[in-house]
């Protein structure tokens, strides 16, 4: 990994790094802010993924979660949301290509040569942040907007992985919308069976999750008729699953909203990361 930056953050230490990613065949960047716990001993991690258009450094800078994850003792992760470089395909539209990775592993030309996000964030850079960093085997999830989509995906498929999931005005049912279907279309093909594994809605009927959700949305978000959080929420009553879902007045899509219930979402995720909450909740030690 190539150091980019590095600086003193509430106590503990944001750095963003390159490496070159074997998933994507390109170089990619993240960030990662350690909290001054993480000086002594491993800690759990968050991963926070991002939405259209953003990088990295859109929730490093603007979030404003450093702050909530020092007084816990959390590390947070900002992956990329796609690969990028000259050699990487793209498209005019803001929100396919580069910038628009949707979290998922393409299947058709010319983006499956690069766009293997799922992988990247699933098995790669978790591989690579574990034997990195002083992390522990406790993770958690989340994100705003299609990174919401792909925590809530990513966590669905993979409830062994990740003891906690949140998200903040996530696409909670891109198979039935205009954010969803132009992309599934372009990055898996026309088999809409083949995008299922992408949709959180479908998936939460299908798998179900082994711990509550929280997700907070924008009553007044300009772009919730794309998110679709009534589908989740129909989902969630018609399966008994366990979860919080707030829809805040006045707040829209923005990261004033993000960083509005940051803290509450740092907060929520430490408590479900900390291995004695679990074994005093059901008596196993997981979610």
């Amino acid at each position: 990994m190539e150091t980019l930056a590095e600086s003193k953050c509430f106590g503990g230490v944001q750095t963003v790094y390159k490496h070159q990613s074997a998933a994507c065949c390109c170089q990619m960047t993240f960030a990662i802010f350690l909290p001054p716990q993480a000086a002594e001993e491993v800690v759990p991690c968050l991963w926070y993924l991002s939405g259209l258009t953003c990088t990295h450094e859109n929730a490093m800078t603007k979030a404003g979660l450093q702050a909530h994850a020092s007084k816990h003792g959390v590390a947070l992760i900002f992956p990329d949301t796609s690969p990028r470089g000259e050699e990487v395909a793209d498209d005019e539209a803001y929100d396919l290509g580069q910038g628009a990775g949707f979290y998922v592993n393409a299947t058709k030309s010319p983006w499956n040569t690069h766009f293997r996000m799922y992988d990247y964030v699933v098995k790669e850079l978790r591989e690579l942040a574990q034997v990195s960093f002083p992390l522990s085997e406790r993770h958690g999830i989340t994100g705003h907007s299609m990174g919401g989509h792909g925590a809530l995906t990513i966590a669905l498929r993979n409830p062994g992985l990740y003891q906690s999931v949140s998200a903040f005005a996530p696409i909670t049912n891109p198979t039935q919308s205009a954010w969803g279907r132009k992309q599934l279309t372009a990055y898996l093909g026309d088999d809409e069976a083949a995008w299922a594994d992408y949709d959180a809605t479908i998936l939460l009927r299908e798998r179900g999750w082994n711990g509550d959700i929280l997700i907070d949305q924008g009553a007044d978000d300009q772009f919730v008729n794309l998110l679709r959080p009534q589908a989740f929420a129909g989902v969630v009553t018609e399966t008994c699953q366990p979860a919080v879902i707030r829809m805040q007045k006045r707040y829209d899509h923005s990261y004033f909203f993000v960083s509005t219930f940051g803290g509450d979402h740092i907060a929520w995720h430490a408590e479900r990361l900390n291995s004695k909450f679990h074994q005093n909740a059901n008596g196993k030690g997981a979610a």
